[in-house]
């Protein structure tokens, strides 16, 4: 229908009551109802949900799966700002992420409204919308700074990050002190504890509602594929894993153990098998999760080698002429370096590898080439998870056990729903696929366990670091620095699970106080009997092992002064009996006994230790050894058995040497035992259950009540270790911020007390550009192997620096150690000499062949590292100028001057 003025007018098959529900919502919420009409899609409930939380003038925390659409929650909060001619502050966990936004919100709302804050970059930063990390929001916060005047809401994108063991503190910080007029919009990943983390915030925000949605908007199907059968995981009900899963599972086994099993290892998967099975289903694209950097680049070599080929030729041309254009500003000699011609070929048939150890460049182009749908299959690290918007058809995971910087573990159900959650592009696919490869140690039973679960639990790892220490003291003094750590979410969790604890302890109190009434006796109090013989058999147990080990060291001591030919006595074991000795078999190391070879009288011969010596052995006789006796030979053995037999024909046994007398405390309390009227009780056996089991609880009562004792102002005693450390070093003098303390205010690094020192005490100044930017990657630098097992060179110029700082290093590890802190990583070197070559102006090549150590140095990892150095320098430029000498102010110089050389090619932010 048209009317007078034009305008279409469709009709509208609501019920009178939804369009009545419907005209109130948009009274009752305008600007969601303005702000909804610029999607081609009606919102979610959730959506919705969280919108008008906001719009009532509330803080939201909203947790839903990956891929549900968190980030309009977000954007509704920059448009409320635009709308009340306010600012919103739009943060993000890294920089690819903010610049990923930035320009996402500069074509929504224009480049004049947008701005983009990530440290070393600035653009229209008092514009009202800025984009940037949290740790410039922090440092924002920290500093004071006049762009926090008119702000009315920030966004913390990926909130979960506050888990994260080096930064997740970042988050904390801001949330705690950002200005109470502040709305904070919280979008994190699904956790298991969405109300608690949500009970902190209304704790230190206020007013905050928490919105949770745990409806993927894509179904998720879970699948493992058994050779070449791509099988259900489970049965149609989706609560039993599928029957003939579980026999397809029983019959690979058995091939397995025909073919030899485990005996050779975990069996080579053929991922270019596994990428075409899942092209034949039309199950690509696929992010192929293999926990390796050198298993990913691996597998795109064995699919480009056996041809593979998933793309066609407009499609190849489209990739060639974008991953062209995208490394155009680099070096040819440095793109060379990388393998460029090779990862080109990769991407030219569909098929790449995305993890940390490529150019930030190359991951660039993967990113968005794969969400063009140009790439069909990457080979990903578990890396991809964290906040990269790469959505997928499918899912493949090779194995359920990835290192985690120690250990080899078992993926968790969070892990699992994080990796798995890319699986399913909305308003494209209609159901994601997750895909499990078959091995001998993947069971069907434990994936469908991790599918299954929802146990993933947002913990905090907030903790006290010396530049939040100066920071807090000198914004606002110790008591609202203490305010602000009784604050955090660490210590609201370490209180809420106190409480649990002593919950747990006082249940086991009542328990204990049945099994002590109980024990009641009518001739006195049987408890105290009781704990009376417990001490008796304890200092008796005590007594019995002070003795082994005094007969022990006497073995150890006669043993080694015996000589070949000597007929001893073994007292213990199924050899014992007479033997004669014939010389040590091993030297004495730590933590090793050391052995003796014997011949015995039944001709036995073999290597023992101490304890079949029980005491000190002393020598019965001699028999002269042959001088090129074999012990190994049986007949030589055999006459060398009769002479001992008959050396010892007529010999007595040995008498066993009795133990230390009896102590006088355990004399004491076994009068005092013995003395005890309940010792004549009848009832003395009843009564001994009774208060076994009392001491048992009031033991682990006890125990509990200590661990609770612990987590109570757990943060409060790490933060006055914290202000003891800073005080002996001069950052504090008493409750003040010192000169000193105001130079560590300024560096935002993980060592940044060793950097403090080095700056103050002037052992870094003289230093040229190059040699600077060596120096101070060894503070920020953590090799992926242990560089002590290693020689690892330094260049020249600071060879005497480097020994300075270690000599620093350790004096602060000293201090840590005394108060059970450990918050100063030692510096590592691996980095100083391609930095070095690098920051000369070398080419990538050189800069990278550079590197000591089990392998080469990847291109991306360089990139990453040179970066924070290049970080690190900028921060130490501006803190040097603030010392004001001549020397700091030349290594400022020298400072800004590494950072111009360092962010070029490769590692500038294009």
């Amino acid at each position: 229908m048209v009317s007078s003025t034009g305008d279409v007018h469709y009709a509208d098959d609501r019920s009178p009551a939804r369009r009545h529900a419907a005209a109130k919502a948009r009274r009752t919420w305008p600007e969601l109802a303005s702000f909804a009409e610029e999607y081609p899609f009606d919102l979610d409930d959730f959506q919705i949900q969280a919108c008008r939380v906001l719009e009532d003038g509330h803080g939201v925390l909203v947790c839903a799966p990956t891929g549900a659409g968190k980030t309009v929650v977000g954007e509704f909060a920059v448009h409320l700002a635009l709308a009340e001619d306010a600012k919103c502050f739009y943060t993000t966990p890294i920089k690819a992420l903010s610049n990923q936004k930035f320009n996402d919100l500069v074509e929504t709302h224009g480049a004049e409204n947008v701005g983009l804050l990530t440290g070393d970059t600035v653009i229209n930063g008092e514009a009202p919308i800025v984009v940037m990390t949290t740790e410039v929001l922090r440092n924002m916060i920290y500093a004071g700074s006049p762009t926090l005047k008119g702000l009315r809401y920030v966004v913390m994108d990926e909130v979960h990050y506050l888990a994260d063991r080096f930064r997740g503190a970042v988050w904390e910080e801001i949330i705690i002190e950002l200005p109470q007029q502040v709305r904070v919009v919280s979008l994190s990943a699904t956790v298991s504890n969405a109300e608690e983390f949500g009970d902190w915030l209304k704790s230190v925000r206020g007013s905050t509602e928490v919105v949770v949605s745990e409806t993927r908007p894509v179904p998720l199907w879970q699948h493992m594929m058994v050779g070449g059968a791509l099988l259900d995981l489970f049965e149609p009900d989706g609560d039993h894993v599928s029957k003939e899963l579980l026999k397809k599972d029983a019959r690979a086994r058995e091939r397995s153990e025909r073919g030899g099993g485990r005996r050779r290892g975990r069996p080579h998967v053929d991922r270019g098998r596994v990428v075409e099975r899942l092209d034949r289903a039309a199950l690509l694209p696929a992010i192929y999760f293999i926990f390796s950097r050198a298993g990913c680049d691996a597998a795109v070599d064995e699919c480009v080698r056996a041809g593979l080929q998933l793309t066609g030729s407009a499609e190849r041309q489209l990739i060639i002429d974008h991953a062209t254009a995208a490394t155009a500003h680099i070096d040819a000699r440095d793109l060379e370096a990388v393998g460029f011609e090779r990862w080109l070929d990769g991407l030219a048939a569909g098929i790449a590898a995305h993890h940390a150890g490529l150019l930030p460049v190359f991951k660039e182009v993967v990113e968005k080439l794969f969400e063009r749908g140009l790439l069909k299959a990457v080979f990903a690290t578990e890396t991809l998870a964290l906040g990269i918007n790469m959505p997928a058809r499918s899912v493949v995971l090779e194995r359920l056990i990835k290192y985690d910087g120690s250990d080899h573990v078992m993926l968790t159900p969070g892990q699992y729903t994080q990796l798995t959650g890319r699986a399913g592009r909305r308003g494209i696919d209609v159901e994601g696929h997750a895909v499990t490869v078959w091995a001998e140690d993947v069971r069907p039973k434990e994936v469908a366990g991790l599918a299954s679960k929802r146990t993933y639990p947002l913990n905090s790892s907030f903790a006290p670091s010396y530049n939040m220490a100066v920071n807090l003291i000198g914004a606002a003094g110790v008591d609202r620095a203490s305010e602000v750590l009784a604050s955090s979410f660490a210590q609201f969790q370490s209180d809420t699970e106190a409480v649990h604890i002593a919950e747990q302890a006082r249940a086991l109190g009542r328990k204990a106080a049945e099994s002590a009434e109980a024990a009641a006796c009518d001739f006195g109090d049987f408890l105290e009997y009781y704990e009376l013989t417990q001490r008796l058999s304890q200092a008796e147990r005590g007594a019995q092992k002070r003795r082994k080990g005094a007969r022990r060291d006497a073995a150890r001591t006669t043993l080694g002064e015996l000589r070949g030919g000597d007929v001893v006595w073994i007292t213990r074991g199924k050899h014992a009996g007479w033997a004669v000795f014939l010389r040590p078999t091993s030297h004495r190391k730590a933590g090793h006994d050391p052995r003796w070879a014997v011949v015995t009288a039944d001709a036995w011969t073999g290597s023992l230790d101490t304890s079949a010596f029980d005491g000190g052995v002393e020598v019965a006789t001699r028999i002269r050894i042959p001088k090129h006796f074999n012990r190994k030979d049986a007949r030589e053995r055999a006459d060398m058995a009769s002479r001992l037999r008959e050396a010892t024909r007529d010999m007595p046994r040995p008498v066993r040497r009795g133990g230390a007398p009896e102590t006088p405390e355990i004399a004491k309390l076994r009068e005092e035992a013995k003395a005890h009227p309940c010792r004549s009780c009848p009832d003395a056996h009843q009564h001994t259950v009774h208060a076994s089991r009392w001491m048992r609880l009031h033991r682990e009562e006890e125990q509990l009540r200590r661990r609770a004792g612990r987590r109570e102002h757990s943060l409060a005693r790490q933060f006055a270790a914290v202000r003891e450390v800073l005080t002996e070093f001069g950052y504090l003098d008493g409750e003040t911020v010192t000169e000193s303390g105001r130079l560590l205010r300024n560096l935002f690094v993980e060592t940044d007390l060793l950097v403090a020192q080095c700056l103050r005490d002037g052992i870094w100044e003289g230093l040229d550009a190059p040699a600077l930017a060596a120096i101070a990657s060894t503070v920020i630098y953590d090799s992926r192997f242990e560089e002590d097992e290693f020689f690892v060179a330094v260049p020249g110029p600071i060879s005497e620096p480097v020994a300075k700082t270690g000599r620093r290093w350790e004096a602060i590890r000293r201090a840590e150690n005394q108060r059970g802190l450990s918050l100063t990583a030692k510096p590592q070197l691996g980095l100083a000499w391609p930095i070095y070559r690098w920051t000369r102006g070398e080419e990538l090549s050189k800069a990278l062949a550079a590197s000591d150590g089990p392998w080469p140095m990847p291109g991306g990892d360089f990139v990453r590292w040179a970066r924070r150095t290049a970080d690190l320098l900028h921060q130490m430029g501006t803190a040097a100028r603030q010392i004001g000498t001549d020397s700091s102010h030349k290594l400022a110089d020298a400072a800004f001057e590494a950072v111009d050389a360092i962010r070029r090619g490769v590692v500038a932010d294009i």
